[in-house]
C-alpha cells in the first residue's frame, strides 16, 4: 500500500501510541480517529492531530483500514478483541489490518490472529524494543510476527515509525523474542542497581565508577540509559517498573512451559514485583535501585 492509501485509527494512546500517531501525522499519514479508555487523553491528542475521537474500539475499525493498537496487557487485548461484542474491533474487522504493538504473552498474539482472520481481517504483531523518545522520532526497532502478507501490506507504515524493522516469523514469535530482550535487560537493569549500590556503600564516586564500568565487561546499554538515572534518583518513566514485572513474568512463564530454570530472571521478576507492590509500578524500570541502595528501600 502506499501511504496515500492508509487511514489509520489508534486504539490506545497512552505515551507510546500517542508518540506513535504524532510521528505518522508528521509522515503525511491520514490518522482518522483515537480511542482511549480517558477521555481527556482522547480529546487533547485529537484537538493536536486534526483527527476524531470514537466512542469505541468498534468505531474505529469503521472509520478506518488499518488500526494500530497499544493497550497494556493481555486482558485489556482481549477486551478489545472481544467476540460477539458490538464495541469490539472485530465488529469491522472485514478488510481491515490490526497492527498490534503491545507486549502480550504469544498466546493472545495467536488467538487475535485467529479472530480476526475469522472476520476476514488481518493481523500483525509488531513488537516494540525501543521507548518512548524512539516512538517519537521515528527510530523504533520492531520485531513482527504474523502472515507475510500481512507484513508486507504492513511494511511501509511500520518503516516511517521504525529505524529498523525485522519479520520473526508466525504469530506468536515475536512476542517471544520481545519477552527474551525484556527479560536481559531487565537482568541488566537489576544487576546494574546492585553494583551502584555496592559501590555507593563502600564510598565510591559513582560517575567515577560508571566510567570505569564503560570501558570493561560492566558496560551495557542499561548503563548508558539508567545509570545517571539511578545515581540521581531520577524515575521518569520511559519504561515502567510495571511493564518489567509483565515482561519478566512472560519470559518466566515461558521457561517454565520449556522445563528450564531461570533463577535470574526470577530473582529480577521478584524485584519489580516488590516495586509495584511498594506503589512504585508508574516509576521507570531504573527505580529498582531504590531496593538496593543503602538508605533508600
Amino acid at each position: 500500500m502506499h501511504k496515500t492509501e492508509f487511514r489509520v485509527g489508534f486504539v490506545g494512546i497512552g505515551r507510546m501510541g500517542a508518540n506513535m500517531a504524532r510521528r505518522l501525522h508528521d509522515h503525511g499519514y491520514s490518522l482518522t480517529i483515537v480511542f482511549d479508555k480517558n477521555p481527556a487523553t482522547m480529546t487533547s491528542l485529537s484537538e493536536e492531530l486534526g483527527c476524531g475521537t470514537a466512542t469505541s474500539p468498534a468505531e474505529v475499525a469503521q472509520c478506518s483500514n488499518t488500526v494500530i493498537t497499544v493497550v497494556s496487557d493481555d486482558q485489556a487485548m482481549r477486551d478489545i478483541f472481544k467476540p460477539d461484542s458490538p464495541d469490539s474491533l472485530l465488529a469491522h474487522a472485514e478488510n481491515c489490518l490490526f497492527i498490534n504493538c503491545a507486549t502480550n504473552t504469544p498466546a493472545v498474539h495467536i488467538e487475535v490472529e485467529s479472530l480476526v482472520e475469522q472476520h476476514r481481517g488481518q493481523s500483525l504483531e509488531a513488537c516494540m524494543a525501543s521507548s518512548i523518545t524512539q516512538a517519537r522520532e521515528g527510530t523504533l526497532y520492531l520485531m513482527c510476527g504474523g502472515k507475510p502478507e500481512a507484513f508486507q501490506r504492513a511494511e511501509p507504515l511500520l518503516q516511517s515509525m521504525s529505524a529498523a524493522l525485522r519479520h520473526i516469523g508466525h504469530a506468536g514469535e515475536a512476542a517471544k523474542v520481545k519477552a527474551l530482550v525484556n527479560m536481559v535487560m531487565n537482568i541488566n537493569t537489576a544487576g546494574l542497581a546492585e553494583g551502584l549500590g555496592l559501590g555507593e556503600a563502600l564510598g565510591f564516586n559513582l560517575a567515577m565508577l560508571q566510567e570505569v564500568f564503560a570501558q570493561t565487561g560492566a558496560a551495557s546499554r542499561v548503563l548508558e540509559t539508567d545509570g545517571d538515572d539511578m545515581a540521581n534518583r531520577d524515575h521518569e518513566c520511559y519504561f515502567s517498573a510495571a511493564h518489567a514485572a509483565k515482561d519478566s513474568g512472560i519470559a518466566v512463564d515461558l521457561g517454565k512451559q520449556e522445563g528450564l530454570s531461570l533463577p535470574l530472571a526470577t530473582a529480577t521478576l521478584e524485584q519489580y514485583r516488590r516495586l509495584v507492590k511498594q506503589g512504585k509500578g508508574d516509576l521507570d524500570k531504573s527505580a529498582i535501585a531504590e531496593l538496593t541502595f543503602r538508605g533508600r528501600g
